[in-house]
């Protein structure tokens, strides 16, 4: 059958969805709702439906069936990771200076935050609703790229490939049947029902020691003896929250979580 692809740029990043048997029109549209889910999710503009629900702090608003079932990930995430993938982290973000895109470079460093409280103290969610505690904002970048990823698979049927900047989801055997070939953690893997993610400090760092992955137990950037870290996991969604989980950990502790959790990984000091 016709392998379809489509490569385009969101979520601050380059992505790719590719479909065995699959139309133009449905890899079209599902790159639309990920411009869509972009423009509610992003904490870079203050009509997103996320600013409004950080503006909003202490307070029940109402949130779209999206945003809801993102922000109960983002509590799943936390209970899976320990309490080490934080949705919470946004004050801290901010006070290490990553106020907007990263393109765009660093805002006022003013670090001295206190770190965020347990996740499950300062977020509720609802049918349809959400409240934070008062004096507290959520960034989901953290959590949101592999939990699409995963929400685009089951959009495109039963033999595609998902790539959002890195973060990915392989449904199906690929176009020969054996898995998608794709290159992950420096060689050619052929996945097959299958996520993938990095997680990484190398890149989006600014000053000498700043960078965007905060260690909630601290609210500050963290200190790691890794600085990156690939995994393979049962969906986009773990792979991001183990990889993130086992960076934060540093080697001895991260690969002793991802013993039994997943059927690979690369630990990068």
């Amino acid at each position: 059958m016709f392998l379809e692809s489509l490569r385009f740029e969101a979520l601050g990043t380059g992505c790719q969805l590719f479909s065995v048997g699959g139309r133009p029109e449905e890899l079209a549209g599902a790159a639309a709702w990920v411009g869509v889910m972009h423009s509610r999710l992003t904490r870079f503009d203050a009509a997103s439906e996320l600013s409004q629900l950080n503006d909003a702090a202490g307070r029940w608003v109402p949130v779209s069936t999206e945003l809801e079932a993102l922000l109960k990930e983002s509590l799943r995430a936390y209970l899976v990771s320990g309490g080490l993938v934080h949705a919470g982290v946004l004050r801290a973000l901010v006070a290490a200076g990553y106020a907007r895109p990263f393109k765009e470079g660093p805002s006022t460093v003013l670090l001295g935050v206190p770190p965020p409280p347990p996740l499950p103290d300062m977020l509720a969610v609802g049918a349809g609703r959400a409240r934070l505690q008062e004096g507290t904002g959520v960034d989901l970048g953290g959590i949101a790229k592999g939990w699409l990823a995963d929400r685009l698979a089951e959009r495109l049927g039963a033999n595609c490939l998902v790539n959002l900047g890195g973060d990915l989801f392989a449904r199906g055997g690929g176009p020969e049947g054996s898995g998608w070939p794709v290159g992950f953690a420096g060689k050619t893997l052929l996945l097959k029902d299958l996520g993938a993610a990095t997680s990484g400090t190398r890149y989006r760092r600014w000053g000498a020691d700043l960078h965007h992955l905060i260690d909630p137990r601290s609210g500050l950037p963290a200190v790691s003896d890794l600085e990156e870290v690939s995994v393979l996991a049962p969906t986009g969604a773990d792979a991001e929250i183990f990889a993130k989980t086992a960076l934060l950990l540093g080697r001895e502790a991260g690969d002793y979580f991802l013993s039994g959790r997943s059927p690979g990984w690369w630990l990068y000091p």
